[in-house]
C-alpha cells in the first residue's frame, strides 16, 4: 500500500500531516478536505482501492465537525440543503457502489484535484468577493438537478462534492460566502456518508492507520472550521495547497 521510499511509522506520520493540513485548510471554507486527503495518499503511493473509503471515512469526520461548528455560527439553512440532497445521496449512493479499474480512477481523480486547485488558486485572486453573510435564495428544481450530478461525480470519486457545489453557490448568486461554506459542509456530510454506504465493500480496504489520521483530521477540522466561520483565511495557504493538488494530479495521471 504504501511507497517503498517511506518506512511504515515515515508513512504513518508523513500522512498524518498532510491530513491535518489539509482538514484545517479545507473546514475553514466549510469543506471536508477529500481532495486534498486524495493529494496526499497520491503523493505517498496509496492504491486506489484503499483512496476511495479513507477519503470518505476522513471527510465524515471533519465534515460532521465544520456543519457543527457554521451551525452554531448560524451559517447553516436546511432549506439550502435539502434540494441539493435529496438529488445527491441516491445518485452519491449509486456512484459509490461503482469501482472504477485504476486506470479510470486515477485521471478521474487527477481531474478533480486539478479542479480544486483552480478554485483555491481563483479564490486569492478575487474572484469570489461576494457579502460573506449575503442571504440564502435557492431555486429547487435546479439544485435538485445540480445535486443529482455532483452526487454521482463524489461517489464515483470519493470526494464529498463541496468543491463543485460552493462554486455553483457563489457563482450563482444563491448564497454568500459564510452561508455557503455551510451550507457546504452539511452537502459533503450527507454525500459522503451515502458514498461510503454505496461502497461498503470496499470498507475492508481501510488501512490499520486509519484512527492516527482520523485524529489527525479532527484535529485540523477543529481549528479550520473556528477559523472559517470567525475570520478570513490566508491566501498564501491556498496557493501553496494548489500546487501541490497539481504535483498530485500529475502523479495520478502519469503513473
Amino acid at each position: 500500500m504504501n511507497s517503498v521510499r517511506f518506512s511504515a511509522v515515515e508513512y504513518v506520520i508523513l500522512l498524518a500531516v498532510l491530513i491535518f493540513a489539509a482538514a484545517v485548510l479545507y473546514s475553514s471554507v466549510g469543506h471536508a478536505g477529500a481532495s486534498g486527503y486524495l493529494a496526499a495518499m497520491a503523493l505517498v503511493g496509496v492504491a486506489p482501492d484503499v483512496m476511495k473509503p479513507t477519503a470518505l471515512a476522513l471527510n465524515i469526520l471533519v465534515a460532521t465537525i465544520a456543519t457543527t461548528r457554521y451551525y452554531r455560527a448560524g451559517y447553516f439553512s436546511w432549506g439550502a440543503l435539502w434540494p441539493f440532497a435529496i438529488g445527491s445521496i441516491p445518485l452519491s449512493f449509486v456512484g459509490g457502489a461503482i469501482t472504477l479499474p485504476g486506470f479510470l480512477y486515477k485521471p478521474a481523480v487527477g481531474l478533480v484535484l486539478f479542479y480544486a486547485a483552480y478554485r483555491l488558486f481563483r479564490s486569492t485572486v478575487g474572484g469570489e468577493a461576494e457579502s460573506p453573510d449575503k442571504g440564502i435564495n435557492i431555486p429547487t428544481v435546479p439544485a435538485v438537478v445540480w445535486g443529482g450530478g455532483i452526487g454521482l461525480l463524489s461517489g464515483l470519486t470519493g470526494t464529498g462534492g463541496g468543491i463543485f457545489l460552493s462554486p455553483l453557490l457563489l457563482f450563482t448568486g444563491w448564497a454568500g460566502t459564510r452561508p455557503t461554506s455551510g451550507t457546504s459542509a452539511a452537502f459533503i456530510l450527507v454525500n459522503s456518508i451515502a458514498g461510503l454506504a454505496g461502497s461498503y465493500s470496499s470498507v475492508q480496504y481501510l488501512p490499520d492507520a486509519l484512527p492516527v489520521w482520523a485524529v489527525a483530521a479532527a484535529v485540523g477540522g477543529l481549528i479550520g472550521s473556528e477559523i472559517g466561520s470567525r475570520r478570513l483565511q490566508s491566501h498564501g495557504i491556498r496557493r501553496a495547497l494548489a500546487v501541490v493538488l497539481v504535483i498530485a494530479g500529475l502523479k495520478l495521471m502519469l503513473t
